[in-house]
Order: C-alpha cells, then sequence, then structure tokens
C-alpha cells in the first residue's frame, strides 16, 4: 500500500487552493466576456442564416440566400468601395498629418503644452457633436467655409448635398476629429527614442533627412504599426459622424458598411441581411489584423 507523504498532501492542497482562487478571480470575467462578445456573435451568425423582420415569432431557415442576396446587390459593392475610400483616406492623412504635427510639436517651442491640448480635444468630444458643428461650417450659404471662400472670391460648393463633395467632408471631419489622437501617441514614441541616437547620426555627418528616415521612422515604427491597427478598426466602425452630417447620403455616396448594417436593420427591420453585413465586417477587420500582425510586424523594429 503506497503512502503519500504530508509534504506532497500539503502541496497538492496548496494547488487546488491556487486553481480555486484563480477560477474566483478569472471566472467572472470570462463570464462577462462569453456574454457580451462571443454569445452576440455566434447569435449574430445564426440570424444571418434566417429570415427574420423582429416582429415575426418565427425564424424561417433560409441558409445562404441572405449571403447571395447581399453580395448579388450593386449596391453592396457601391458601399464597400465608399468604406475603402473612406477608410484609406482618412487612416491615411490621420497617420500622415499626425506624424507632422507630432514632430512640430516635439520642437522646443512656446506653447507647446497648449497646442497638444488643442489639438487633443477633439479626439474626447462626441462624434455627434463634432458632426452638428461642421455642418454649419459646411452651410453653402451662411457656413465659416462661405464666408472664407469669399474673401478669395470662390463661391462654397454643397459640400453635404453633393455627392462629389459629401464624401470628402466627411474625412475631412474624421480626420479633424482623430489626428489629436495620432498626434499624442507619435510624441510618446518620439520622445521615447534616445537622443545618442541622434548624437550619433550628427557625428557621421547624417542630415536633417537622414536622421528623418534613418533613426525617426524606425524608432516610430511600433507607434505607427500600433496606430495603423488601432486606426483602420476604429474608421471601420465609424458611425456617429456619417449619420449625424449626411445620413448616408447623397443617395449613397456615404454610406458605409457600418451604417448600411445599421440600415438595413434599424430601418428595413431585415435582421438576416443586416447579420450578413455584421459578419462581412467581422470577416474584414479580423483579416486587417491578422495580415498586420503576420506581415507588417515583422517590418517593426522593437527596441
Amino acid at each position: 500500500m503506497t503512502s503519500v507523504s504530508p509534504r506532497t498532501a500539503g502541496g497538492s492542497r496548496r494547488e487546488r487552493r491556487e486553481w480555486l482562487l484563480f477560477a474566483a478571480l478569472i471566472g467572472p470575467n470570462l463570464a462577462l466576456f462569453a456574454i457580451f462578445t462571443y454569445w452576440p456573435l455566434l447569435y449574430n451568425l445564426y440570424l444571418s442564416f434566417v429570415r427574420w423582420n423582429f416582429l415575426r415569432p418565427r425564424k424561417p431557415f433560409v441558409w445562404l440566400d441572405n449571403y447571395i442576396e447581399v453580395f448579388t446587390d450593386t449596391q453592396f459593392w457601391i458601399i464597400a468601395l465608399n468604406t475603402l475610400t473612406f477608410t484609406v483616406c482618412s487612416v491615411g492623412l490621420t497617420l500622415l498629418i499626425g506624424l507632422a504635427l507630432a514632430l512640430l510639436i516635439n520642437q522646443p517651442l512656446r506653447y507647446r503644452n497648449a497646442a497638444r491640448a488643442v489639438l487633443f480635444s477633439p479626439v474626447i468630444m462626441s462624434g455627434a457633436v463634432v458632426a452638428v458643428v461642421w455642418s454649419y461650417i459646411f452651410d453653402p450659404r451662411y457656413g465659416l467655409l462661405d464666408q472664407i471662400l469669399g474673401f478669395v472670391g470662390a463661391s462654397s460648393p454643397d459640400w453635404l448635398g453633393d455627392p462629389r463633395w459629401a464624401m470628402p467632408a466627411v474625412i475631412l471631419v474624421y480626420v479633424w476629429k482623430n489626428v489629436g489622437y495620432a498626434v499624442v501617441i507619435y510624441l510618446a514614441g518620439l520622445q521615447g527614442i534616445p537622443r545618442e541616437l541622434y548624437d550619433a547620426a550628427r557625428v557621421d555627418g547624417a542630415g536633417a533627412v537622414d536622421r528623418f528616415w534613418h533613426v525617426t521612422l524606425p524608432g516610430l515604427s511600433p507607434v505607427a504599426f500600433f496606430l495603423s491597427v488601432t486606426s483602420l478598426l476604429a474608421c471601420f466602425q465609424s458611425f456617429d459622424i456619417v449619420k449625424v452630417l449626411t445620413d448616408g447620403g447623397p443617395a449613397i455616396a456615404t454610406t458605409t458598411l457600418i451604417y448600411h448594417l445599421y440600415d438595413l436593420g434599424f430601418v428595413s427591420y431585415d435582421a438576416g441581411k443586416a447579420g450578413v453585413m455584421a459578419m462581412v465586417l467581422f470577416g474584414v477587420m479580423l483579416a486587417l489584423t491578422v495580415i498586420q500582425l503576420r506581415y507588417v510586424e515583422e517590418r517593426v523594429a522593437y527596441a
């Protein structure tokens, strides 16, 4: 008969207590995460295979019919192109303008702390509030832009009513609201680059452009990677600015995937097609994240 030593028994009891403590601490978080993240995702996947208008008690399965109807609709591809245009332009301009402003504010200038606060203030404002303010600025008869253009003898276009100008207007507002976030993150990255690297580059005869390409950009690559991931995901989910500024119009000139999801689900009450759009958005964002983590991160120079 094998006997268990008191030391072994004590160690087993201690391990069990540690596992119970771990389960008690992590269990509520995992439960909340499953309820509010995984369950909605699975239920949305289920809805994408049924025909339901939120009112009927029955949800008949139609399998892939919703997907076929969505992907064969010409409007879907126009909306997808709108989303691509909005995302590429908004994220690209936000990152580029944010980098330029961060490089400027990083210099020993007067009132640079005040400039940081001014640049960051739109970030903490509601997107709906920002859109309301800009809707008055864009007014072609009485808006601020009309007054400014009037000084040079030009007239303001119908920013929000003309399909040619509506998307640039939405992109402008989105960049204005979010560029301060990029500035603050870039500034943190710039201040984390060792000054010794710049001193060594000067000793080697590197000019300002060479220092920027060979010291600043590699040093900022982790920050730029972080900003690219978070900005892309946030841009795909941007809804409030489009809703308040243009309501997806004129026609569908500013309708994006997230806005189309809202329109299908809460205006047309077509839960099945809205579920398809949600799955499309989930798939696109997941693919972009995987591509960035798999290929872009390889070029990031971590210290």
